[in-house]
Protein backbone atom coordinates (compact mmCIF):
# COMPACT_ATOMS: atom_id res chain seq x y z
CA UNK A 1 0.00 0.00 0.00
CA UNK A 2 1.31 3.15 -1.00
CA UNK A 3 0.32 7.14 0.02
CA UNK A 4 1.49 10.48 -1.76
CA UNK A 5 0.74 13.83 0.29
CA UNK A 6 0.99 17.15 -1.94
CA UNK A 7 1.83 19.85 0.40
CA UNK A 8 0.99 23.70 -0.47
CA UNK A 9 1.92 26.90 1.94
CA UNK A 10 3.67 27.60 4.90
CA UNK A 11 5.72 25.43 7.21
CA UNK A 12 2.72 24.73 9.16
CA UNK A 13 1.40 22.66 6.76
CA UNK A 14 5.09 20.57 5.98
CA UNK A 15 4.88 19.88 9.81
CA UNK A 16 1.32 18.87 9.19
CA UNK A 17 1.95 16.51 6.14
CA UNK A 18 5.10 15.10 8.29
CA UNK A 19 2.25 13.92 11.03
CA UNK A 20 -0.09 12.56 8.07
CA UNK A 21 2.98 10.45 6.36
CA UNK A 22 3.87 9.23 10.13
CA UNK A 23 0.44 7.95 10.60
CA UNK A 24 -0.34 6.33 7.39
CA UNK A 25 2.93 4.57 7.74
CA UNK A 26 2.01 2.99 11.29
CA UNK A 27 -1.18 1.52 8.87
CA UNK A 28 1.45 0.10 6.85
CA UNK A 29 1.65 2.43 3.59
CA UNK A 30 4.59 3.45 2.44
CA UNK A 31 5.39 7.06 0.24
CA UNK A 32 4.99 7.26 -3.40
CA UNK A 33 6.81 10.35 -5.28
CA UNK A 34 3.58 10.14 -8.06
CA UNK A 35 -0.43 10.28 -7.31
CA UNK A 36 -1.07 7.86 -9.82
CA UNK A 37 0.62 5.17 -8.71
CA UNK A 38 -0.80 5.92 -4.43
CA UNK A 39 -3.64 4.11 -2.72
CA UNK A 40 -3.79 7.10 -0.50
CA UNK A 41 -3.62 11.05 -1.99
CA UNK A 42 -3.34 13.42 0.52
CA UNK A 43 -3.58 17.17 -0.98
CA UNK A 44 -2.68 19.72 2.11
CA UNK A 45 -4.00 22.70 1.22
CA UNK A 46 -3.13 26.58 1.63
CA UNK A 47 -5.58 29.68 0.88
CA UNK A 48 -3.56 32.47 2.66
CA UNK A 49 -3.35 34.17 -1.37
CA UNK A 50 -5.92 33.53 -4.44
CA UNK A 51 -2.95 32.14 -5.99
CA UNK A 52 -2.52 29.10 -3.85
CA UNK A 53 -6.05 28.69 -3.29
CA UNK A 54 -5.69 28.55 -7.16
CA UNK A 55 -3.10 26.12 -7.43
CA UNK A 56 -4.89 23.86 -4.44
CA UNK A 57 -8.04 23.87 -6.95
CA UNK A 58 -6.65 23.22 -9.79
CA UNK A 59 -4.50 20.20 -8.28
CA UNK A 60 -7.81 18.61 -6.84
CA UNK A 61 -9.53 18.74 -10.27
CA UNK A 62 -6.40 17.06 -11.90
CA UNK A 63 -7.29 14.03 -9.28
CA UNK A 64 -10.64 13.20 -10.72
CA UNK A 65 -9.67 10.99 -13.83
CA UNK A 66 -7.48 8.89 -11.38
CA UNK A 67 -10.30 8.52 -9.34
CA UNK A 68 -12.61 7.36 -12.42
CA UNK A 69 -9.88 5.17 -13.38
CA UNK A 70 -9.28 3.65 -9.92
CA UNK A 71 -12.57 4.51 -7.72
CA UNK A 72 -10.62 2.38 -4.57
CA UNK A 73 -8.05 5.09 -3.93
CA UNK A 74 -8.80 7.48 -1.87
CA UNK A 75 -8.37 11.04 -1.64
CA UNK A 76 -7.76 13.18 1.47
CA UNK A 77 -8.30 17.27 0.44
CA UNK A 78 -6.99 18.60 4.32
CA UNK A 79 -5.94 22.13 5.55
CA UNK A 80 -7.07 25.83 4.91
CA UNK A 81 -9.27 25.05 1.94
CA UNK A 82 -11.36 22.80 4.30
CA UNK A 83 -10.81 25.02 7.47
CA UNK A 84 -11.78 23.90 11.00
CA UNK A 85 -15.32 24.14 10.50
CA UNK A 86 -15.48 21.73 7.53
CA UNK A 87 -16.77 23.35 4.19
CA UNK A 88 -20.21 21.60 2.66
CA UNK A 89 -19.95 23.64 -0.80
CA UNK A 90 -16.79 21.55 -1.30
CA UNK A 91 -18.35 18.39 -0.27
CA UNK A 92 -20.92 19.07 -2.69
CA UNK A 93 -18.66 20.67 -5.51
CA UNK A 94 -16.09 17.78 -5.31
CA UNK A 95 -17.64 14.50 -4.91
CA UNK A 96 -14.57 12.42 -6.14
CA UNK A 97 -12.96 13.36 -2.46
CA UNK A 98 -13.30 10.73 0.19
CA UNK A 99 -12.08 12.47 3.10
CA UNK A 100 -12.15 16.35 4.20
CA UNK A 101 -10.03 16.84 7.31
CA UNK A 102 -9.14 20.64 8.74
CA UNK A 103 -5.49 21.88 9.28
CA UNK A 104 -3.44 19.60 11.58
CA UNK A 105 -6.19 17.03 11.90
CA UNK A 106 -4.72 13.23 10.64
CA UNK A 107 -7.43 11.51 12.49
CA UNK A 108 -10.36 11.51 9.60
CA UNK A 109 -8.36 10.29 6.79
CA UNK A 110 -7.21 7.74 9.51
CA UNK A 111 -10.49 6.61 10.90
CA UNK A 112 -11.62 6.37 7.36
CA UNK A 113 -8.73 4.24 6.43
CA UNK A 114 -8.97 1.71 9.52
CA UNK A 115 -12.96 1.62 8.81
CA UNK A 116 -11.87 0.22 5.19
CA UNK A 117 -9.13 -2.69 6.63
CA UNK A 118 -11.66 -3.88 9.40
CA UNK A 119 -9.62 -2.02 12.46
CA UNK A 120 -10.58 -1.64 15.39
CA UNK A 121 -11.25 2.28 15.67
CA UNK A 122 -10.01 2.72 19.31
CA UNK A 123 -7.06 0.86 18.87
CA UNK A 124 -6.08 3.00 16.21
CA UNK A 125 -7.02 6.04 17.56
CA UNK A 126 -4.71 5.07 20.84
CA UNK A 127 -1.90 4.26 18.71
CA UNK A 128 -1.76 7.36 16.23
CA UNK A 129 -2.14 9.81 19.08
CA UNK A 130 0.53 8.18 20.83
CA UNK A 131 2.81 8.08 17.52
CA UNK A 132 2.05 12.12 16.51
CA UNK A 133 0.34 13.66 19.13
CA UNK A 134 1.91 12.91 22.52
CA UNK A 135 5.32 13.55 21.48
CA UNK A 136 6.76 10.22 19.71
CA UNK A 137 6.79 11.36 16.33
CA UNK A 138 8.36 8.66 14.20
CA UNK A 139 9.77 10.52 10.93
CA UNK A 140 8.43 9.01 7.79
CA UNK A 141 10.37 6.58 5.74
CA UNK A 142 11.33 9.17 3.15
CA UNK A 143 12.47 11.84 5.91
CA UNK A 144 14.24 9.58 7.88
CA UNK A 145 17.67 11.65 6.69
CA UNK A 146 16.22 14.81 7.82
CA UNK A 147 18.34 17.05 9.70
CA UNK A 148 16.21 20.05 10.42
CA UNK A 149 12.47 19.64 11.60
CA UNK A 150 9.21 21.78 12.31
CA UNK A 151 7.88 21.88 15.37
CA UNK A 152 4.25 23.31 16.22
CA UNK A 153 4.31 25.55 19.17
CA UNK A 154 1.13 27.29 19.14
CA UNK A 155 -1.60 26.12 16.34
CA UNK A 156 -4.46 28.73 15.19
CA UNK A 157 -4.21 32.73 15.80
CA UNK A 158 -6.49 35.11 17.20
CA UNK A 159 -4.54 38.02 16.67
CA UNK A 160 -6.83 38.49 13.56
CA UNK A 161 -5.23 41.57 11.06
CA UNK A 162 -7.91 42.73 8.43
CA UNK A 163 -6.05 40.72 5.56
CA UNK A 164 -5.65 37.17 7.37
CA UNK A 165 -7.58 34.68 6.60
CA UNK A 166 -5.61 32.15 9.30
CA UNK A 167 -7.97 32.62 11.88
CA UNK A 168 -11.09 31.73 10.25
CA UNK A 169 -9.09 28.51 8.97
CA UNK A 170 -7.13 27.32 11.83
CA UNK A 171 -9.30 28.28 14.38
CA UNK A 172 -8.46 30.73 18.15
CA UNK A 173 -4.68 30.30 19.32
CA UNK A 174 -4.20 27.14 21.03
CA UNK A 175 -0.65 26.16 22.70
CA UNK A 176 0.79 22.76 22.81
CA UNK A 177 1.33 21.51 26.03
CA UNK A 178 5.45 22.03 27.36
CA UNK A 179 5.92 18.50 28.30
CA UNK A 180 4.86 17.04 24.95
CA UNK A 181 6.93 19.28 22.97
CA UNK A 182 9.80 18.42 24.78
CA UNK A 183 9.18 15.12 24.35
CA UNK A 184 8.67 15.14 20.46
CA UNK A 185 12.05 17.22 19.80
CA UNK A 186 13.75 14.76 22.06
CA UNK A 187 12.39 12.30 19.91
CA UNK A 188 13.22 13.66 16.91
CA UNK A 189 16.97 14.15 18.25
CA UNK A 190 17.54 10.65 18.40
CA UNK A 191 16.12 9.85 15.18
CA UNK A 192 19.24 12.38 13.52
CA UNK A 193 17.55 15.71 13.65
CA UNK A 194 19.96 18.27 14.89
CA UNK A 195 17.74 21.24 14.53
CA UNK A 196 14.51 22.29 15.16
CA UNK A 197 12.14 25.26 13.95
CA UNK A 198 9.11 26.18 16.72
CA UNK A 199 6.58 27.03 14.81
CA UNK A 200 3.10 29.65 15.55
CA UNK A 201 1.31 31.88 13.57
CA UNK A 202 2.20 34.39 16.54
CA UNK A 203 5.05 31.95 17.95
CA UNK A 204 5.97 34.77 21.04
CA UNK A 205 2.24 34.25 22.15
CA UNK A 206 3.35 30.70 23.30
CA UNK A 207 2.18 29.76 26.72
CA UNK A 208 -0.27 32.65 26.91
CA UNK A 209 -3.58 30.03 27.43
CA UNK A 210 -2.18 27.46 29.39
CA UNK A 211 -2.04 27.81 33.53
CA UNK A 212 1.73 26.74 33.53
CA UNK A 213 2.72 29.50 33.39
CA UNK A 214 5.30 29.09 30.57
CA UNK A 215 6.16 31.16 28.27
CA UNK A 216 8.58 31.16 24.98
CA UNK A 217 12.05 31.85 26.92
CA UNK A 218 10.91 29.47 29.34
CA UNK A 219 10.22 26.70 26.27
CA UNK A 220 13.55 27.48 24.98
CA UNK A 221 15.53 26.66 27.71
CA UNK A 222 13.69 23.73 28.45
CA UNK A 223 14.11 22.66 24.97
CA UNK A 224 18.17 23.87 25.17
CA UNK A 225 18.66 20.85 27.60
CA UNK A 226 17.81 18.29 24.70
CA UNK A 227 20.96 16.15 23.61
CA UNK A 228 21.54 15.92 20.02
CA UNK A 229 19.60 19.23 19.22
CA UNK A 230 22.22 21.90 18.27
CA UNK A 231 20.49 24.59 16.91
CA UNK A 232 17.27 26.25 17.44
CA UNK A 233 15.01 28.46 15.73
CA UNK A 234 11.67 29.86 16.11
CA UNK A 235 8.95 31.93 14.16
CA UNK A 236 6.95 33.84 13.19
CA UNK A 237 7.34 36.79 16.02
CA UNK A 238 4.96 39.64 16.13
CA UNK A 239 6.40 43.40 16.89
CA UNK A 240 3.75 43.73 19.66
CA UNK A 241 5.39 40.70 21.56
CA UNK A 242 8.90 40.53 20.87
CA UNK A 243 9.67 41.06 24.44
CA UNK A 244 13.56 41.90 26.02
CA UNK A 245 13.23 38.64 28.16
CA UNK A 246 12.84 36.45 25.00
CA UNK A 247 15.51 38.97 22.88
CA UNK A 248 17.75 37.78 26.19
CA UNK A 249 17.01 34.00 26.01
CA UNK A 250 18.74 34.29 22.00
CA UNK A 251 21.22 35.84 23.37
CA UNK A 252 22.03 33.69 26.25
CA UNK A 253 21.32 30.49 24.81
CA UNK A 254 23.98 29.16 22.45
CA UNK A 255 21.79 27.12 20.48
CA UNK A 256 19.29 29.30 19.71
CA UNK A 257 20.46 31.06 16.13
CA UNK A 258 20.54 34.78 15.94
CA UNK A 259 17.59 34.90 13.36
CA UNK A 260 14.80 37.13 13.87
CA UNK A 261 11.66 36.81 11.57
CA UNK A 262 9.20 39.77 12.21
CA UNK A 263 7.12 41.41 9.78
CA UNK A 264 6.95 44.58 8.90
CA UNK A 265 4.20 44.47 6.55
CA UNK A 266 3.58 48.29 5.50
CA UNK A 267 6.05 51.32 6.26
CA UNK A 268 2.79 53.48 6.44
CA UNK A 269 1.01 54.49 9.88
CA UNK A 270 -3.14 54.62 8.36
CA UNK A 271 -1.93 51.29 6.23
CA UNK A 272 -0.73 49.63 9.21
CA UNK A 273 -3.76 50.68 11.25
CA UNK A 274 -6.08 49.47 8.39
CA UNK A 275 -3.88 45.81 8.66
CA UNK A 276 -4.80 46.20 12.27
CA UNK A 277 -1.54 45.38 12.73
CA UNK A 278 -1.48 46.97 16.30
CA UNK A 279 2.20 48.92 16.02
CA UNK A 280 2.99 52.42 14.41
CA UNK A 281 5.96 52.37 11.64
CA UNK A 282 8.30 54.20 15.05
CA UNK A 283 7.66 51.75 17.54
CA UNK A 284 8.56 48.82 14.53
CA UNK A 285 12.10 51.02 14.17
CA UNK A 286 12.38 51.28 17.81
CA UNK A 287 12.10 47.23 18.13
CA UNK A 288 14.38 46.36 15.31
CA UNK A 289 16.71 49.25 17.14
CA UNK A 290 16.37 47.06 20.32
CA UNK A 291 16.78 43.76 18.53
CA UNK A 292 20.04 44.83 16.93
CA UNK A 293 21.53 46.26 19.79
CA UNK A 294 20.91 42.92 22.09
CA UNK A 295 21.95 40.54 19.30
CA UNK A 296 24.82 42.32 17.19
CA UNK A 297 25.31 40.46 14.05
CA UNK A 298 21.54 39.22 13.93
CA UNK A 299 19.76 38.14 10.78
CA UNK A 300 16.45 39.62 10.23
CA UNK A 301 13.92 39.04 7.96
CA UNK A 302 10.38 40.66 7.32
CA UNK A 303 7.13 40.11 5.33
CA UNK A 304 5.71 43.06 3.30
CA UNK A 305 2.31 43.55 1.48
CA UNK A 306 2.28 45.95 -1.46
CA UNK A 307 -1.44 47.09 -2.81
CA UNK A 308 -3.16 46.81 0.25
CA UNK A 309 -6.81 48.54 0.27
CA UNK A 310 -6.34 52.50 -0.60
CA UNK A 311 -2.62 52.08 -0.20
CA UNK A 312 -1.49 54.98 -2.25
CA UNK A 313 1.55 55.90 -4.26
CA UNK A 314 3.08 57.96 -1.32
CA UNK A 315 2.20 55.15 1.34
CA UNK A 316 3.83 52.81 -1.14
CA UNK A 317 7.11 55.37 -0.84
CA UNK A 318 7.20 54.90 2.66
CA UNK A 319 7.09 51.04 2.92
CA UNK A 320 10.19 51.91 0.20
CA UNK A 321 12.12 54.08 2.16
CA UNK A 322 11.50 51.51 5.59
CA UNK A 323 12.78 48.54 3.56
CA UNK A 324 15.91 51.03 2.71
CA UNK A 325 16.79 52.46 5.60
CA UNK A 326 16.23 49.10 7.81
CA UNK A 327 18.36 46.82 5.79
CA UNK A 328 16.50 43.76 6.05
CA UNK A 329 18.36 40.49 5.09
CA UNK A 330 15.42 38.94 3.67
CA UNK A 331 11.90 40.62 2.71
CA UNK A 332 9.32 38.18 1.97
CA UNK A 333 7.00 39.99 -0.57
CA UNK A 334 3.60 39.94 -1.57
CA UNK A 335 0.21 41.20 -3.13
CA UNK A 336 -2.86 41.58 -1.80
CA UNK A 337 -4.83 39.07 -2.65
CA UNK A 338 -9.02 39.58 -0.46
CA UNK A 339 -9.36 36.65 1.50
CA UNK A 340 -13.06 35.40 2.21
CA UNK A 341 -15.10 36.84 5.21
CA UNK A 342 -11.84 38.81 6.29
CA UNK A 343 -12.33 42.56 7.52
CA UNK A 344 -10.28 43.68 4.38
CA UNK A 345 -12.79 41.43 2.24
CA UNK A 346 -15.69 42.92 3.62
CA UNK A 347 -15.27 46.42 4.14
CA UNK A 348 -12.50 47.78 1.55
CA UNK A 349 -12.40 48.24 -1.63
CA UNK A 350 -9.36 46.04 -3.98
CA UNK A 351 -8.87 49.21 -5.46
CA UNK A 352 -5.20 48.81 -6.53
CA UNK A 353 -5.39 47.70 -10.27
CA UNK A 354 -3.13 44.22 -10.29
CA UNK A 355 -0.44 45.83 -12.60
CA UNK A 356 0.18 48.42 -10.04
CA UNK A 357 0.31 46.06 -7.37
CA UNK A 358 3.12 43.92 -9.67
CA UNK A 359 5.17 47.41 -9.93
CA UNK A 360 5.57 47.66 -6.34
CA UNK A 361 6.51 44.26 -6.36
CA UNK A 362 8.96 44.35 -8.50
CA UNK A 363 10.17 47.69 -6.79
CA UNK A 364 10.25 46.22 -4.00
CA UNK A 365 12.14 43.18 -4.79
CA UNK A 366 14.65 44.80 -6.83
CA UNK A 367 15.67 46.82 -3.53
CA UNK A 368 16.05 43.98 -1.98
CA UNK A 369 18.17 42.21 -4.33
CA UNK A 370 20.34 45.37 -4.15
CA UNK A 371 20.35 45.08 -0.20
CA UNK A 372 21.06 41.36 0.23
CA UNK A 373 24.12 41.84 -2.29
CA UNK A 374 25.33 44.07 -0.19
CA UNK A 375 25.00 42.74 3.28
CA UNK A 376 25.95 39.10 2.15
CA UNK A 377 28.98 40.28 0.51
CA UNK A 378 30.86 41.19 3.87
CA UNK A 379 31.01 37.55 4.00
CA UNK A 380 33.21 36.88 1.25
CA UNK A 381 36.56 35.88 2.95
CA UNK A 382 35.40 35.04 5.88
CA UNK A 383 34.74 31.67 7.87
CA UNK A 384 31.28 30.68 8.61
CA UNK A 385 29.63 27.64 10.50
CA UNK A 386 27.38 25.84 8.34
CA UNK A 387 24.41 22.88 9.49
CA UNK A 388 24.62 20.61 6.19
CA UNK A 389 21.21 19.98 5.26
CA UNK A 390 21.74 17.37 1.93
CA UNK A 391 23.26 17.55 -1.02
CA UNK A 392 22.57 19.11 -4.10
CA UNK A 393 23.42 18.76 -7.92
CA UNK A 394 26.69 17.41 -6.59
CA UNK A 395 27.28 20.17 -4.21
CA UNK A 396 26.62 19.99 0.02
CA UNK A 397 23.87 22.78 0.78
CA UNK A 398 24.03 23.84 4.26
CA UNK A 399 22.60 27.18 6.21
CA UNK A 400 24.33 29.14 8.82
CA UNK A 401 23.03 30.21 12.03
CA UNK A 402 22.03 33.16 10.99
CA UNK A 403 19.91 31.64 8.01
CA UNK A 404 22.27 32.11 5.19
CA UNK A 405 22.66 29.50 2.15
CA UNK A 406 25.57 27.98 1.56
CA UNK A 407 27.09 25.69 -1.34
CA UNK A 408 30.59 23.71 -0.76
CA UNK A 409 31.93 20.74 -2.37
CA UNK A 410 33.81 18.08 -0.15
CA UNK A 411 34.11 14.53 0.32
CA UNK A 412 32.22 11.83 2.68
CA UNK A 413 28.80 12.08 4.14
CA UNK A 414 28.28 15.31 5.83
CA UNK A 415 24.57 15.34 6.11
CA UNK A 416 23.87 16.49 9.43
CA UNK A 417 27.23 17.17 10.27
CA UNK A 418 28.40 21.34 11.83
CA UNK A 419 30.95 22.58 9.34
CA UNK A 420 33.18 25.38 8.83
CA UNK A 421 33.29 26.72 5.24
CA UNK A 422 35.39 30.17 4.27
CA UNK A 423 32.83 32.40 1.88
CA UNK A 424 34.66 32.36 -1.82
CA UNK A 425 31.32 33.85 -3.87
CA UNK A 426 28.42 35.62 -2.30
CA UNK A 427 25.48 36.49 -4.23
CA UNK A 428 22.09 37.35 -2.80
CA UNK A 429 20.12 34.61 -1.83
CA UNK A 430 22.91 32.18 -1.32
CA UNK A 431 26.71 32.13 -0.97
CA UNK A 432 29.56 29.33 -2.34
CA UNK A 433 32.63 28.42 -0.59
CA UNK A 434 35.50 25.65 0.60
CA UNK A 435 35.19 23.44 2.91
CA UNK A 436 37.99 23.75 5.90
CA UNK A 437 36.96 21.21 8.31
CA UNK A 438 34.05 19.23 10.25
CA UNK A 439 33.28 20.54 13.89
CA UNK A 440 30.39 18.23 15.11
CA UNK A 441 29.03 15.34 13.23
CA UNK A 442 25.48 14.21 14.14
CA UNK A 443 24.27 11.67 16.26
CA UNK A 444 21.42 9.19 15.42
CA UNK A 445 20.09 6.45 17.53
CA UNK A 446 17.96 4.04 15.71
CA UNK A 447 13.96 3.79 16.89
CA UNK A 448 11.91 1.04 15.84
CA UNK A 449 9.09 1.75 13.69
CA UNK A 450 5.73 -0.67 13.94
CA UNK A 451 2.69 -1.36 11.79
Amino acid sequence: MKYHIWTAGCQMNVADSQRVASALEKLGYLPTPRAEDADVVVLNTCVVRQSAEDKAYGRLNSLRPLKQRRPDVVINLMGCLVGVKGNLRLESSFPHVDVFSPPSDPGPLIEHLARLQGRDLENVRTKIRHAIMDGNLILPHNERDLVSAYVPVVEGCSHACSFCVIPLRRGAERSRQPDEIVAEIRCLAQQGVAEVTLLGQIVDRYGMDLDEGINLPALLHRIHGIEGINRIRFLTSHPNWMTDELLDSVAELPKVCEHIEVPMQAGDNDILQAMKRGYTIEEYRHLIDRIRERLPGVSLATDVIVGFPGERDEQFQRTYRALEELRFDVVHIARYSPRPSTVAERRMEDDVPEDEKMRRFRALEALQTKIASEINACFQGCTVEVLVEEKHRGRWKGRTRTNKLVFFEADGDLRGATVTVNIEWAGPWSMRGKYVETTLMKSKTPIAVTT
